[in-house]
């Protein structure tokens, strides 16, 4: 494999069917779901109408129990249930903040867990969904970096955090009832645990199941995808996924790139660039969004914003510059930028011509802001291995 070819991580490979034998059919995409049913039974002439007809139920009324769906034989209905299961992401707690916002720590096969955020905002309800159990990028600013890839999630994983939030906001709609267009959960950003593009097909897969018209029907314009910069795979995103993209940006020179984001190492700032200037999305006046977390006496002088502009402007990119305030966690190497810093910072990005909103923190008394999320299962994990470390130490 050449240096500069796309990867795809996977320390542990989950087989599709469950230890009862019986298949899941979330997070299976139209065709394989049709092959499934053919295979267990289905005749070949009606697989595709029950292939339409069990995807509306699972996706579009968030229907589990195969009893339910009525526009099935009860012969037929028993059939699936003798073969398939609906399954997703269990939720382990359920935290809310004073400000609304909504974490979800979600166990999935083989006990691993991920996090999952809700935003609620007045004209959107955003959902943060996880990509791997853990990270292997290191980011330097990051909690989740610190916490080793166990393994990538599965398509039906993905899409289920999706479901799983739906379920806690009662949003599935009732067969026959009026449409109700405004929507609780509204977007997805895939800005959680793990690097998106080191999971690139079940990441692809999931994406395809929620901008579905028959389904979660979300509008890609709905969908960001935030990346580190794994330069290959963001041409395919586009051709594939065709979802909105952002990138975890965070420094304007290689040499301090290289410790916040390691990634860079590979693929540097340059590179990157290039791979933004002909994402094809860009010609059609979608802006990239530039994720910028903000570290005192770090990346946030006003050279490091006047270089951010030139990067930008050198390469004609469609752009926006995202502000994040640094969230602190326990042992964190680094300090938020002060306010005033911030402020200044965005002022020179305004005024070269391009949207800069400071993010507004979210979350934080509940660990749920960027860059905050990790385990609970690791917290506690690394908490005995430090109690039985000092226990050593007295002994």
């Amino acid at each position: 494999m050449s240096p500069k070819a796309p990867i795809t991580q996977d320390v542990m490979t989950i087989p599709r069917k469950l230890p009862e034998g019986k298949i899941n059919l979330v997070g299976l995409t139209r065709d394989q779901l049709r092959a499934v049913l053919i295979e267990h039974g289905t005749p070949e002439k009606q697989a595709k109408m029950r292939t339409g007809q069990i995807w509306q139920w699972i996706y579009q009324w968030g229907v589990r129990d195969f009893g339910e769906m009525t526009n099935l034989a009860k012969a037929y209905r028993a059939q699936l249930a003798e073969s398939f299961v609906i399954e997703i992401p269990e939720v382990v707690t359920r935290q809310v903040s004073e400000d609304g916002t909504r974490k979800y720590l979600c166990r999935i096969a083989g006990g691993h867990e991920v996090e999952v955020v809700y935003i609620p905002e007045e004209d959107r309800g955003t959902l943060c969904i996880s990509s791997q159990v853990g990270c292997t990028l290191t980011c330097s600013f990051c909690h989740t970096g610190t916490q080793k890839l166990v393994r990538n999630l599965t398509a039906a994983e993905i899409v289920g955090q999706v479901m799983m939030a739906r379920d806690d906001l009662e949003e599935w709609p009732v067969p026959g009832a009026p449409k109700d267009e405004t929507r609780l959960l509204s977007n997805i950003v895939l800005m959680g645990m793990g690097e998106p593009l080191y999971n690139f097909e079940n990441v692809r897969d999931a994406m395809k199941i929620a901008m579905d018209p028959e389904g979660i029907s979300l509008s890609r314009r709905r969908i960001t995808l935030s990346t580190s910069g794994v330069v290959p795979e963001i041409a395919r995103t586009a051709e594939e996924i065709g979802c909105l993209l952002a990138i975890s940006f965070h420094a304007t020179t290689d040499e301090t790139r290289d410790v916040l984001v390691p990634i860079n190492k590979r693929w540097n700032i340059e590179e990157l660039l290039q791979a933004l200037a002909s994402y094809p999305k860009a010609s059609n006046s979608e802006r990239i969004t530039f994720e910028y977390v903000m570290l005192d006496g770090v990346n946030d002088s006003d050279e490091d914003a006047h270089r951010l502009i030139d990067h930008i402007k050198r390469h004609n990119i469609p752009a926006k510059i995202n502000l994040i305030p640094f969230n602190e966690w326990p042992g964190a190497p680094y300090k938020r930028s002060s306010n005033n810093r911030i402020r200044a910072f965005a002022n020179i990005v305004y005024q070269a011509g391009y949207a800069s909103p400071i993010r507004k923190t979210r979350g934080e008394d509940i660990m749920a802001a960027c860059g905050q999320l990790k385990s609970a299962t690791e917290r506690a994990r690394k908490s005995r291995k430090q109690i039985e470390a000092e226990a050593g130490l007295q002994n």
